[in-house]
């Protein structure tokens, strides 16, 4: 059973950071399976990172064939395949029957249609929605916000059901405030617990979740 918020430590790349990450109480450990990017790793390498540890894994994809997408999670041992590219309702339905894991759509998001509008696209298709920070070249990872207020403002929004997933910017000084504003089911980090990108800092990693879990009592790394 996971806490709440529950947390994603995200872009592993290394064996050491997984059990780090574990043993400070993550609930999800995530790698990604996108070539050409920062923290990319192959299937068999992010079966080696997150492998053997008791906290479920997520793969993060982008545009896989089916087939492909499919092979990819049994490789891992994905428990949630969280989708980064262009991927429509039906191709995340049709990967959710493929296998035991539940998907999660990422969306860029620029303003608070971007929210409503994933939600009418994508919220009976798919387990839950990740809202990340826009960029104009990169898919996720940038490590850019989008605008808390307008989230807040539409929270109620979210059907029954749906998780929502916030990531993009989040760090132990600002995790308390993304908690209190926005109420998500998890939260999902990646460079704002790393020294560079696909290194962790196992301090970091625990005061992330240490202040995410106590609002209001917040320490910085």
């Amino acid at each position: 059973m996971t806490s709440f918020p529950a947390i994603k430590i995200c872009g592993l790349t290394r064996p050491e950071d997984a059990s780090a990450a574990a043993e400070a109480g993550a609930d999800f450990l995530g790698v990604v399976l996108v070539p050409g990017t920062p923290r990319a790793v192959t299937p068999e390498q992010a079966r080696g990172v997150v492998g053997g540890l008791a906290v479920p894994p997520v793969a993060v994809m982008a545009d896989e064939p089916p087939g492909e997408a499919e092979r990819i999670a049994v490789t891992v041992g994905a428990t949630i395949i969280q989708l980064h590219g262009d991927e429509s309702p039906e191709y995340a339905w049709d990967l959710g029957e493929r296998g035991p894991w539940k998907i999660w759509k990422a969306l860029r998001v620029k303003d608070i249609e971007d929210v409503l509008l994933g939600i009418a696209t994508y919220g009976s298709s798919v387990d839950g929605l990740l809202l990340d920070g826009w960029h104009p070249r990169h898919r996720g990872g940038s490590g850019l916000p989008f605008d808390w207020r307008a989230v807040e403002e539409i929270r109620g929004s979210f059907p029954e059901g749906l998780q929502f997933i916030a990531a993009g910017g989040l760090r132990p000084e600002n995790v308390e405030e993304a908690v209190r504003r926005m109420a998500p089911h998890v939260l999902d980090v990646s460079s704002g617990v790393e020294v560079r990108p696909g290194v962790k800092s196992r301090k970091k990693i625990r005061a992330f979740i240490r202040n995410a879990r106590r609002p209001g009592r917040g320490e910085g790394s």
